[in-house]
C-alpha cells in the first residue's frame, strides 16, 4: 500500500513538473518575440524616415537575423532542459534571463550609437548572470549575448560609417573575452565596493585587446587608437556600476539571492533579526550558534557556507508568534504545564510552518523560507508524545505529535537540522566532554536516518560522517570548561589595605 502512494505521489509529482516544463517553453517563445520587437524597434530608431526602406531592401538579412535568434534561444532552453529543468520550470528564471539579455542589447545598443562602439558595457551581463546564478551559467549567457550582439550589429543598420564591419567583430571580441574574464574576476566579490574594483580590474585585459585589435592605427592614427583605449576603459567601469546599481533591482524583482542579499539578511540590524533578538533572546543566541555550527559543516562538505549561516539565522524565526512558549525563552513559568500534551505539541511543531509563511511573507529567498519548514521533518516530539503515553495509558498516535515536514530536500537543510538538535542536546548534557559530545551528535544524525529524514535530500554518509565530526570540533569549542574562580570580593578599601601592608 505505501509503495502504490509513492508511486501515485512520483507520478503526480512528474506531472506537474511536465506541465510547468511546457509553460516555461510559452513563456520562453513568447520573450522570444518580445525580444525581436526590441531589435526591430532598434532599426527603427536609428532611421525613423526610412526604416520601411531597409525592410523591404533588407527582408532576407532581417529573416536571418529572427532565425538565428531563436536558434540563440533554443541553446539556452536546451542547456537548462538539460543542466537545470527545476530552474527552467520556473517561469520567474525565464523571464529574469530574457529581462537580463534583453536589458544588456538596450544599453549596448544606445552606449554603441550615441557613444561609442568601445564604450558599450561589454562586461555588464557577466557581471550580472555570476552574481543571480552561478559561474557555469554566466559563462554560457554571455556567450549567447556575444553571439547575439554580432548577429544584431551584422543584421541591422547599427553601424553604416567606413570600417562598420571591423567594429562588429571588436564588439564580439570584446563582449566575449571581457565578459569572460569578468566572471572570474567577480566569482569571489562578496562586497559591492569589490565589484565596482572589478571593473577596474576588467579594463586591463580590455586595453590590451583593443590594442591588439587597433595596432595598425597606433601610427596611422593614435588618436582614433588613444579614444578606443579611453572608450574602453569607459565601458568596463560603466559594466560595474551598472552591475552595481541593476543587482539589487533584480534580486528584489524576482527574489534572487546574491552573497550581498545574503550579507544584507546575516546582518545583526536586519527586521526579522531584531525582532527575534527583542521578542525572543533566547531563541536568537540558539539561532546564533546554531549559524555558526552550519557554517562550519557546510565549508567541511563544500556547500555555500554563507547560505547556511542565513538559514540558520532564520530557521526558527516561527516561534516570534508565541516566543514564551518556548523553553529557550521562558524563566521560572511554563505554560505547557498547564496545557494538554496534544496541544502543547500543536504549538511546539506550528512554528516550522509559521516561521515559513513568515519568511515568505516578508520576501525571503525560497530556499531560506524552506529550510525553516524543513528543519524538523516529521520528528516526532518525544517529550510532550511521551507525556500523553503517560496520560493515556499508551494510547497516543504519533502522529499527532510529530512535525508535519516535509523533511528536508537541500543538503543546506539537513546540515541547519543537525545543527540544531545537536546544539540543543549538547546544551543539556551535565558532562560536555568531547566523547560524550560526539556519542550524543552521532545518536541524532543516526536516529534521523532510522527515520528516513535525509531520503528527500543528496546528502550522503561521507556527507554526514564529516558534519558529525565538524559538529563534534565546534560544540566542543562552544560549550568548553572553564576553571572555577576562587570564591574572592575586592572593594576599593581591601585593595588599599593590601598595598599599605606590602608597603
Amino acid at each position: 500500500m505505501k509503495n502504490d502512494e509513492l508511486a501515485i505521489t512520483a507520478k503526480s509529482e512528474d506531472g506537474v513538473r511536465n506541465f510547468r516544463l511546457v509553460r516555461s517553453a510559452f513563456v520562453f517563445a513568447a520573450c522570444y518575440v518580445l525580444l525581436c520587437l526590441v531589435i526591430f524597434l532598434m532599426i527603427v530608431i536609428n532611421d525613423p524616415d526610412g526604416w520601411i526602406g531597409f525592410f523591404t531592401e533588407n527582408y532576407t538579412g532581417l529573416l536571418t537575423l529572427a532565425v538565428c535568434t531563436l536558434l540563440l534561444c533554443f541553446i539556452i532552453y536546451y542547456y537548462y532542459y538539460f543542466e537545470d529543468r527545476e530552474f527552467l520550470a520556473k517561469a520567474r528564471n525565464v523571464l529574469l534571463i530574457f529581462s537580463l539579455v534583453t536589458v544588456c542589447v538596450i544599453l549596448s545598443y544606445v552606449f554603441g550609437k550615441f557613444v561609442n562602439i568601445y564604450a558599450r558595457p561589454c562586461a555588464l551581463l557577466a557581471l550580472l548572470c555570476v552574481f543571480l546564478f552561478n559561474r557555469r551559467q554566466a559563462i554560457m549567457l554571455n556567450f549567447i549575448f556575444s553571439v547575439l550582439m554580432f548577429v544584431i550589429d551584422t543584421y541591422t543598420n547599427n553601424f553604416s560609417s567606413d570600417g562598420a564591419t571591423m567594429q562588429v567583430y571588436y564588439s564580439l571580441m570584446l563582449n566575449f573575452v571581457c565578459g569572460t574574464f569578468a566572471i572570474f574576476a567577480a566569482g569571489g566579490n562578496k562586497t559591492r565596493g569589490g565589484l565596482l574594483l572589478t571593473g577596474c580590474i576588467v579594463a586591463v585585459p580590455t586595453v590590451v585587446i583593443v590594442t591588439l585589435l587597433q595596432v595598425t592605427y597606433l601610427y596611422s592614427d593614435w588618436i582614433a587608437f588613444v579614444a578606443s583605449v579611453g572608450f574602453s576603459i569607459v565601458g568596463c567601469v560603466v559594466s560595474a556600476v551598472l552591475a552595481l546599481a541593476g543587482l539589487p533591482v533584480f534580486e528584489a524583482a524576482f527574489n534572487r539571492l546574491t552573497v550581498f542579499r545574503l550579507r544584507e539578511l546575516t546582518s545583526t540590524n536586519a527586521p526579522l533579526l531584531v525582532r527575534l533578538k527583542q521578542e525572543a533572546p533566547g531563541t536568537f543566541n540558539h539561532s546564533l550558534i546554531v549559524a555558526q555550527l552550519a557554517e562550519s559543516c557546510a565549508v567541511a562538505i563544500g556547500e555555500n557556507a554563507e547560505l547556511a549561516r542565513a538559514a540558520a539565522y532564520y530557521h526558527d524565526v516561527g516561534k516570534l508568534k508565541q516566543p514564551d512558549c518556548f523553553t529557550e525563552n521562558q524563566t521560572d513559568y511554563n505554560v505547557h504545564d498547564e496545557l494538554m500534551p496534544e496541544l502543547s505539541a500543536d504549538i511546539i511543531r506550528s512554528h516550522a510552518k509559521d516561521g515559513y509563511e513568515l519568511l515568505t511573507a516578508a520576501h525571503f529567498p525560497q530556499i531560506i523560507a524552506d529550510v525553516a519548514r524543513e528543519h524538523h521533518g516529521t520528528l516526532p516530539i518525544k517529550y510532550f508524545y511521551d507525556k500523553a503515553m503517560k496520560l493515556s495509558g499508551g494510547d497516543a498516535d504519533i502522529r499527532d505529535y510529530s512535525y508535519l515536514g516535509p523533511t528536508p530536500r537541500t543538503r543546506i537543510a539537513a546540515i541547519v537540522m543537525i545543527a540544531d538538535a545537536s546544539e540543543a542536546a549538547t546544551r543539556a548534557l551535565a558532562d560536555r566532554s568531547p566523547e560524550n559530545v560526539e556519542r550524543t551528535v552521532r545518536a541524532i544524525i543516526e536516529e534521523r536516518m532510522d527515520l528516513d529524514q535525509f531520503a528527500d535530500c543528496d546528502i550522503t554518509i561521507r556527507d554526514l560522517s564529516v558534519i558529525r565530526k565538524s559538529l563534534v570540533e565546534a560544540l566542543s569549542g562552544v560549550h568548553h570548561h572553564r576553571v572555577e574562580y576562587p570564591a574572592i570580593r575586592f572593594n576599593r578599601d581591601r585593595q588599599a589595605v593590601k598595598e599599605k601592608e606590602q608597603e
